[in-house]
């Protein structure tokens, strides 16, 4: 009999642990998509907090390409951005890339771009990189995360990871795995 009760109490309690756990989530995800709607009318950009959720601005980095030129995110505003971590000892990010250089080359002139941020700390050798840059025909810029400080910034723990950002530097979508060009342009499509 006590035992019953036991296992009563313990189901009740789990039960209601995925009702608290549910709500939570919705509450987090309403929350979210507020905040979203809130920076796809045009509300001041300082209203917005800098971070790497959706609906947040996104965290301004500096970093210098393959060939010493050095890009600021923010130089990407009023453009759709396509942030992608990667190395080239990945095979889900081998299989992404002809999609992505497709994908850049026929929104280049749409206010879209792609931008790679190399692992770089990952890497065996920098020189590795150009080699898989030309086995590919990669033609958007290529920037080196040579301290690991964009991953640390962006939480990337898998590879490729990619953000979403629309022309304001608002995240719109996090990506954790490969992309195909449908997907790319869907999900670039959707924002403004």
């Amino acid at each position: 009999m006590n035992k019953n009760i036991i296992v009563i109490v313990i189901l009740l309690g789990l039960v209601g642990w995925g009702i608290y756990d549910t709500s939570k989530k919705n509450n987090e995800r309403q929350a979210s998509l507020a905040t979203s709607e809130q920076a796809m009318e045009g509300i001041d950009d300082s209203s917005l907090i800098i971070g790497i959720n959706q609906g947040n601005i996104a965290p301004d980095f500096e970093l210098n390409s393959l060939d010493g030129k050095i890009f600021k995110l923010s130089d990407f505003r009023g453009q759709k951005v396509i942030v992608n971590m990667w190395a080239t000892w990945c095979p889900p990010c081998r299989a992404e890339m002809p999609d992505m250089q497709k994908f850049y080359e026929k929104y280049a002139d749409e206010n879209t771009t792609v931008i790679a941020i190399n692992m770089t700390t990952s890497e065996k050798s920098v020189d590795r990189i150009s080699v898989f840059l030309d086995e590919f025909g990669i033609t958007f810029p290529i920037l080196l995360d040579k301290q690991n400080k964009i991953a640390e910034i962006y939480q990337v723990h898998a590879l490729p990871t990619s953000y979403i950002i629309d022309s304001q530097g608002v995240i719109q979508q996090k990506v954790t795995g490969p992309m195909n060009y449908e997907m790319m342009e869907k999900l670039v499509k959707e924002i403004r």
